[in-house]
């Protein structure tokens, strides 16, 4: 669990997300950051709800987020974190570029909420290496290391 100060404690609610990121629904999976160290660290939340697509045609065991869908939660707030950084984060965009040693602890119901906690742990240029963990609770249920890259946005053509 990332704790950080009260001059950290900065949250960014979802108007504001909606202006750094490109994603919208149903493919924004972070509805507000909590807390963010710029250049450093963030952390953000997901409410997971029986409404969202991703539960349409899960059998089984009941609806459950698909793993995948966690770690775009974690690099969508990764993404956040270096668009901040950026002096016209209108004109950049961040490319998810790689996911290495992943792994699944436990699952995500509708009703729980998940809560993604980033680390950078290389900056380099333009890449930004990043460790992410996620939890329902005290429970974690995912960790990977994730590698993005941020880019000028092309013009329409």
């Amino acid at each position: 669990m990332v704790v950080m100060s009260a001059e950290h404690a900065r949250s960014i609610e979802i108007q504001e997300l909606l202006g750094l990121l490109p994603h919208r629904y149903p493919f924004l999976l972070v509805d507000r950051i909590i807390a963010m160290e710029p250049g450093v660290r963030i952390s953000g939340v997901k409410d997971v709800t029986m409404d969202e697509p991703l539960f349409g045609r899960n059998g089984g065991g009941g609806p459950i987020m698909p793993a995948l869908l966690i770690i775009e939660a974690m690099a969508q707030t990764g993404a956040v974190l270096l668009m901040i950084e950026q002096e016209s984060p209108g004109q950049k965009l961040v490319y998810f570029a790689s996911v290495n040693d992943a792994t699944w602890h436990g699952s995500v119901r509708p009703g729980d909420q998940l809560r993604l906690d980033i680390t950078v742990t290389q900056s380099r240029g333009r890449l930004r290496k990043v460790h992410g963990v996620a939890f329902v609770g005290d429970t974690l249920i995912c960790e990977a290391d994730l590698a993005a890259v941020v880019v000028d946005k092309e013009p329409c053509r």
